[in-house]
């Protein structure tokens, strides 16, 4: 079945200088582990699918032979070039999304995808990576939630306001509908059916700028979107984390970053 999820393309124009400050970093134990579990080394290519600002393609290419990472967005695809220049790392960046899968890129040890799976027409994505995943490698999808625990009492109020300057987006309210299949349900249906789950469990101090980058770094309250209402966004946003803020004007966070890593069963046969 293919899915009717709109199309990511230019939803993320101006959110894109927004998402490295904005969004939870995955926590570098987590990026480890997954090296480690997944047997990365530096004769391995990795390839990062809705790549975006390149956090995970810059966090992993030290530890690879070669990092490709595609994004369908150009102001991304910028973003990324510059992050990946600070950093010092070399990625091979290409403009191109889930549907350019073509035997052009070779083959990989591994594929990550973080925080993108649900634009894709994820059951047509996985056949295709069914040609571009060597033997016994994996797709990785990354993600991060926030547990249910005192120090995030915060969320609830913020998601609610977000949620008021959201509520007439068709592609989120699609992705939220009860007919909708959790990326598992996709994955079990799949050639990518061995499935485990790793996580990295913290707690952080954010400054309250932070959480109005946040709210700006997605699709369905990115500044473009909201034309006249983002600086009373803005403003509210901060108001909120403020009442929520220590002196220091900041929030503490306790964040789970999670990799659900994803083989093919058949490659460990016996």
């Amino acid at each position: 079945m293919t899915e009717s999820v709109a199309s990511p393309l230019r939803r993320f124009r101006t959110a894109a200088r927004y998402y490295l400050a904005g969004r939870p970093p995955y926590a570098p134990r987590l990026i480890a582990d997954v090296a480690l579990l997944c047997g990365l080394s530096k004769a391995e290519r990795v390839l990062d699918l809705g790549c975006g600002p390149g956090p995970l393609a810059v966090a992993l290419a030290p530890l690879a032979g070669e990092v490709v990472a595609l994004d369908p967005e150009p102001a991304m695809l910028q973003a990324a070039v510059e992050h990946a220049s600070r950093a010092g790392v070399a990625v091979r960046f290409i403009e191109g999304g889930s549907e350019d899968l073509g035997p052009h890129l070779g083959t990989f040890s591994m594929v990550t995808i973080g925080r993108a799976f649900h634009w894709m027409d994820r059951a047509r994505t996985l056949e295709r990576l069914d040609a571009r995943v060597a033997a016994r490698g994996a797709v990785v999808l990354f993600a991060d939630r926030h547990p249910e625990v005192p120090d995030n009492a915060w969320l609830k109020p913020y998601r609610e306001l977000l949620e008021q300057y959201a509520a007439d987006d068709a592609g989120r309210a699609e992705r939220k509908a009860p007919g909708w299949l959790t990326h598992e349900a996709v994955l079990l249906g799949s050639a990518f059916d061995r499935l485990e789950r790793v996580a990295v469990i913290e707690r952080r101090r954010t400054a309250i700028d932070v959480f109005a980058a946040r709210a700006f770094s997605m699709s369905s309250t990115a500044p473009d979107r909201l034309g006249a209402r983002a600086h009373e966004l803005e403003r509210r946003v901060r108001e909120l984390m403020a009442s929520h803020a220590s002196g220091a004007a900041e929030v503490t966070e306790v964040l789970e970053t999670e990799a659900l890593i994803a083989r093919r069963r058949r490659d460990f046969a016996d």
